[in-house]
């Protein structure tokens, strides 16, 4: 399903967040703006994972809160709006910066206010905090909190009325684009206070924002917080980060025949060209520095920026390696004088006082530009040309060799002319050894002794139709691919012939599961059906929603014959009690934040940590390498098994939790472990450990001590019971922990 996305909707955090991440029963995958009258109305799509099916779903303007029931999981639970919130760091220095900038009454504009807080911090630093009324005025300040997104905008007028600033505050469900002085406000404005920044500095549209207030809506010479951001870099050696784009050399170690990135085509399989957020940490030990830190470039808010700049930059070489990647980091500076300061640098970077913290943030990371193919070799003391350009919206490099021996690696290819563009970890995945592995043991052992006529492949792998193909001559393979679609079909029409295959031996329908017919099958039945499972854009989802291929399965039993085979056969549910204080932390309950009550929005954004007993916490994907510090607190143990051998139902299971060790738990890490053969000897783990996939996280309201059973330790809880249902209309899983 492709999004949908209104061009210039860039000043709203929730407008590029919200959109790309999965909820426990749908994805929100696209919204749309549209009044009619007086009345605002934003339709946002839901997305049923067990079908792919989606369907617009309308918040009024005047709707309280019955559209986060529409969904059955709170509406902003996936954004990162409550982390960021949670950053006590961030708060502490935007307020000094506000209380240093702000001294007079004067005009603020907020963009993107996001809940208020900084429209808070402002009419408070101007003192007038406790006004009944916004007066425009040479004398009297007023302050304007422009919001796009009207669930947000809502929730932000909750948050100022609890904290009575609602006389003080104006606020505006508009993009910024569409304010016009006169209009929507008085005059233009004095001060501009914003935080439209990703990981990347320029993601949410930062550099369009700024031309537009310059040139629309603020006076000559502005205020601004913050003041300016700087970008910077360091090379870097990593094999793992290598793993993530590089497919090409890292199939060439396979041995099962199958080529995805065949010599020629090296741009037929690829991730986009973008920078990449990444917690860098967890794997400091992997990486080795081939550079000292080197400023790129620097952005200043209190002017107008450019659309478009470049600079090159010649780096000697600290370390003999080869380039793998450059990851880089920005340092905001948010006061004029330059004593406030804000950093996403890693933690191995030696920074002073006011800007190095050692705390873990889930809502700005470092971000990995991956080198083209293998890098680019380099020796200690050599220089190495960085090329650096921004638009917009990104940030990219190219690099080169300053020796004789010159190594120029640029992306040839646009996006648009990629036949598949995958997530970095989808293509570490169909590099991986040891995956492959199991994918060529499970078609052989299917394969042995018998002749298979028909296979349908039911996602959007693109890996199992040339396997199958490729091991079985006489085989006629369907390719269904419900997410990848006529890609899918061009990328296997490109990479036939390097892998000795007739393009008649697969074929590829552009159809969805339910509507396929033995008319699509020329009236055959097929004896084998197989998934990874995997669905193109599902990424981000929770692990049980790739039990669409279940409900595939189910939908196509018309079409397989008795003795079809069912690949894979099974899930297992696994899970593990784990402490987790970073993403604990980051995901509490929200009271006072600098002073300013937010305890409103807990519901809405999908609190966990200090919830009532009462209510339920969200379970929510992560990757849990990348959420700081964990440690695992019992054994890996199984709650339910899904059988795709049958018709999808509703399925029920109950574990008892024994703790091997003591500690505190701050929740439950969920995933699915694959049984791919019928002999249950081959199973592919979407655990934590391999780091490819998201795991479904369920935190505690309160985090609770436990220990091993022999620990006998006052207060410690040894053992805890984990019941779980899986509901087949929805694909809604229910957790209910028990802690004895």
């Amino acid at each position: 399903m492709a999004t949908l996305f209104p061009k210039t909707l860039l000043a709203s955090r929730s407008l590029l967040l919200l959109p790309l991440l999965a909820r426990v029963h749908y994805s929100l995958s696209a919204l749309r703006t549209m009044s009619s009258g007086s009345t605002q109305r934003v339709f946002q799509l839901k997305l049923d994972p067990l079908t792919g099916n989606s369907e617009w779903v309308v918040i009024e303007e005047d709707e309280e809160e019955n559209f986060a029931q529409k969904f059955q999981q709170p509406l902003l639970a996936m954004t990162s709006y409550l982390d960021m919130l949670n950053d006590s760091r961030r708060n502490r220095a935007f307020r000094e910066a506000i209380e240093k900038t702000i001294t007079t009454p004067c005009h603020v504009l907020d963009i993107g206010a996001g809940t208020g807080l900084l429209s808070m911090m402002a009419a408070r630093a101007m003192g007038s905090g406790d006004r009944d009324s916004i007066t425009p005025s040479s004398n009297k300040g007023m302050i304007t909190a422009c919001e796009s997104y009207l669930p947000m905008l809502k929730l932000m007028k909750k948050v100022i009325r609890l904290n009575k600033m609602e006389g003080n505050i104006k606020t505006i469900n508009k993009r910024s684009d569409e304010l016009k002085v006169g209009v929507d406000i008085p005059s233009r404005a004095d001060v501009l206070v914003s935080e439209i920044l990703d990981s990347e500095l320029l993601g949410e549209g930062l550099i369009p924002t700024l031309q537009n207030a310059y040139d629309m809506l603020l006076v000559e010479n502005p205020l601004t917080v913050p003041y300016r951001a700087t970008t910077y870099g360091q090379l870097v050696e990593s094999r793992f980060l290598s793993q993530l784009h590089d497919l090409r050399n890292n199939e060439a170690s396979v041995s099962d025949g199958i080529h995805l990135i065949p010599p020629g085509l090296d741009g037929v399989l690829s991730i986009k060209h973008q920078q990449y957020a990444m917690y860098c940490n967890p794997i400091r030990e992997e990486i080795k520095l081939l550079s000292e830190p080197f400023k790129v470039f620097e952005f200043e808010f209190w002017k107008r920026p450019e659309s478009h700049g470049e600079t090159e930059l010649w780096i000697k070489a600290t370390n003999d390696g080869r380039v793998h990647a450059v990851i880089s980091w920005w340092v905001l500076q948010l006061d004029q004088e330059g004593t406030i300061y804000y950093s996403t640098a890693p933690r191995w970077i030696d920074l002073p006082a006011m800007t190095s913290s050692t705390d873990w943030c889930d809502h700005w990371k470092q971000c990995v530009w991956f080198v083209p193919g293998d890098g680019i070799s380099t020796f200690k003391g050599d220089g190495i040309c960085l090329h650096a350009m921004h638009t917009d919206t990104r940030i990219s490099y190219n690099l080169k060799n300053q020796t004789p021996r010159t190594e120029v690696l640029q992306h040839r290819l646009s996006d648009a002319d990629l036949p598949i563009v995958l997530s970095p970890e989808r293509i570490a995945i169909y590099g991986d050894r040891e995956w492959r592995l199991s994918m060529l043991k499970t078609v052989e052992s299917v394969l042995q002794g018998k002749v298979c006529s028909l296979c349908l492949v039911a996602d959007d792998s693109v890996f199992l139709p040339l396997l199958v193909a490729h091991l079985s001559k006489p085989s006629h393979v369907i390719s269904l691919f419900p997410g990848l679609g006529r890609k899918g079909l061009q990328y296997l029409q490109a990479v036939s012939d390097a892998n000795g295959l007739s393009r008649d031996r697969i074929e590829v329908l552009e159809k969805r599961a339910k509507h396929l017919t033995m008319h699509d099958t020329h009236q055959k039945k097929a004896d084998l059906l197989m998934a990874e499972p995997f669905y193109y854009g599902h990424d981000g989802m929770l692990p049980w929603e790739n039990l669409r291929f279940w409900k595939d399965r189910t939908t196509l039993g018309s079409i397989l014959a008795e003795d079809a085979v069912i690949i894979p056969g099974k899930g297992i549910l696994k899970a593990c009690a784990m402490s987790l204080p970073d993403l604990w932390k980051s995901r509490c309950c929200l009271s006072k934040i600098e002073g300013f009550e937010h305890s409103v929005v807990n519901t809405t954004l999908g609190a966990c940590g200090y919830l009532p007993e009462s209510e339920e916490t969200p379970c929510l994907p992560f990757f849990v390498w990348q959420c700081g510090e964990y440690e695992e607190l019992s054994e890996t143990f199984a709650v339910m098994e899904f059988d795709c051998s049958k018709q999808i139902d509703l399925c029920q299971g109950k574990s008892l939790v024994k703790f091997t060790k003591a500690g505190l738990c701050h929740g439950f890490v969920l995933w699915i472990d694959w049984v791919m053969d019928l002999q249950n000897t081959i199973v592919v783990s979407t655990g934590p450990d391999k780091r490819y996939w998201k795991q479904g996280v369920k935190l505690l309201a309160t985090p609770r001590a436990v220990g091993p059973q022999d620990s006998r330790n006052m207060g410690e809880c040894c053992s805890a019971v984990l019941e779980a249902s899986f509901d087949p209309s929805n694909g809604g899983l229910k957790l209910v922990l028990d802690f004895s």
